[in-house]
């Protein structure tokens, strides 16, 4: 990190753009709660602002207590996380949390750093590199970034993935037969959180003929803390509409400057639950505010988008998505939707088409834990 800015200079830089950031965000009124009409459907305004921006700000989705509960179980993994990539015992070394699990489910970083931007890294599409900040000297070494299979760490992590409200929201933009895409707990700790490099998610429709501006799906994100300009997620709104962009010639255009000017900040209060379209730009900053973000985030994607698709980004190139694939893989929703009716009494659940007629096969109880839900992420889809 030799090129670093200081913390210090980084902060004042962002605090500029954050402000003007936020001023374009409050024009936009891209926010408010999930609404849906008397047949359980999402508003008709709020698809249409979702079509139109590439992306929308769910206010208060999340309850208090389901929030507390998620952060409670996400503090827990961090602080039973291992030491460092590829270790297996936590700070007091003790077994650490998840290293049971197949596929390792901690992503780690160097403090304020950028590690893929501008590399090969999910097939090139990070194509620039972000400016990066120096850490205090008593910085750790590493520090996690993303913990993945939350539906396998804790029960609320299972839970908050069959939220009624927003998979009637997945229905709504990818249709009835939706089907998963992945999960990844994004952790940014005050001073130390490292940056996620502009991108759009999306790897495999862009030639297609019958692309549009739906067809790598979306992508939800849930507050558990409160997030400022500085440490939330940014967005370029419209560009889901655009195909594939430049990203690099972007930021030349910009005198090298990876603050975009058209970028706006989705920032949040705890329980806010944004959701993005995939091929919308979208990156964040390094963490030099004082907030501790931690964002739950999963994706969905169109049924017929995936199938017979190869895997890319989450699996080997060899792997095809077929009926089998996928059918296990959206197996988690129907075993989520009965856990979170199981806790959430009072709620009317959510009814998933693909499981409607053997939903009762998928039961949230330990034998469904063994077949649904361990090592479930070893299968999850991206394209």
């Amino acid at each position: 990190m030799t090129d670093a800015l200081p913390a210090t200079e980084y902060r004042r830089r962002m605090e500029i753009y954050a402000q003007e950031g936020a001023n374009r965000a409050a024009q936009l009124g891209n926010r408010g709660p999930i609404r849906l009409d008397d047949h359980g459907k999402l508003h008709a305004d709020i698809v249409e602002a979702y079509w139109k921006h590439g992306f929308y700000v769910f206010r208060r989705a999340l309850s208090d207590s389901e929030v507390g509960e998620l952060r409670k179980d996400v503090m827990h993994v961090l602080a039973h996380a291992p030491i460092g990539p590829q270790q297996s015992v936590d700070a007091n070394g003790e077994p650490a949390i998840g290293t049971e699990m197949k596929r390792f489910p901690y992503f780690f970083v160097k403090p304020l750093s950028d590690p893929v931007g501008g590399t090969a890294s999910s097939e090139g599409r990070h194509m620039s590199k972000m400016a990066e900040a120096q850490p205090d000297d008593d910085a750790p070494e590493y520090v996690i970034q993303i913990i993945a299979g939350m539906c396998q760490l804790f029960e609320s992590g299972l839970r908050v993935y069959g939220h009624p409200g927003l998979l009637a929201v997945a229905e709504a933009i990818n249709g009835p037969d939706f089907v998963p895409y992945n999960d990844a707990i994004f952790v940014k700790q005050p001073g130390l959180g490292g940056s996620v490099a502009w991108h759009q998610d999306g790897v495999t429709h862009w030639d297609s003929s019958n692309w549009d501006e739906g067809i790598h799906g979306v992508n939800f994100q849930a507050q558990l803390n409160r997030t400022s300009p500085l440490s939330c997620l940014w967005v370029v709104p419209g560009t889901h509409k655009r195909g594939r962009v430049d990203i690099k010639a972007m930021v030349e255009a910009n005198g090298g400057s990876d603050q975009l000017p058209d970028a706006i900040p989705l920032h949040c209060e705890p329980g806010d639950v944004t959701i993005v379209n995939r091929q919308t730009l979208h990156c964040s900053f390094a963490n030099t505010s004082d907030d501790f973000r931690i964002s739950v985030s999963w994706g969905m994607h169109r049924r017929e988008a995936v199938i017979g698709q190869h895997g890319h980004l989450l699996q080997p190139k060899e792997v095809i998505y077929d009926e089998e694939f996928i059918t296990k893989r959206s197996s988690v929703i129907q075993v989520a939707i009965d856990a979170r009716r199981q806790y959430y009494s009072e709620e009317k659940p959510y009814e998933y088409m693909p499981f409607k007629t053997v939903a009762k096969q998928y039961q949230w109880n330990p034998e469904n834990f063994e077949r649904v839900i361990r090592d479930y992420n070893t299968r999850d889809m991206g394209i």
